[in-house]
């Protein structure tokens, strides 16, 4: 497990109101990836994500398209240091 990084992607566009959080959360839980997705205040989508480089490299991948409701324009990545590992993947 210690191979585990984290990351921050965030997503603008038309990405709230669309159900973009919740296929995020289908998308990481089918990659096994752990962290949250939560709207921010300016009409953005933060998520964290936290798993293996290769698993990260796909949601990445994932997250430049989003859903079909979504229309995504850009995805800023970051990589950042946590202090624990979430358990799950979460809609906040």
């Amino acid at each position: 497990m210690n191979d585990l990084i984290s990351e921050t992607f965030i997503v603008s566009g038309r990405v709230q109101g669309v159900g973009f959080r919740y296929h995020t959360a289908q998308q990481a839980s089918k990659l096994s990836v752990f962290g949250y997705a939560k709207n921010l205040p300016s009409s953005e989508v933060e998520v964290l994500a936290v798993g293996q480089a290769d698993q990260l490299e796909q949601l990445f991948i994932w997250l430049q398209q989003g859903p079909k409701t979504a229309r995504v324009i850009q995805v800023i990545r970051s990589q950042v240091t946590i202090d624990s590992v979430p358990s799950d993947f979460q809609i906040l």
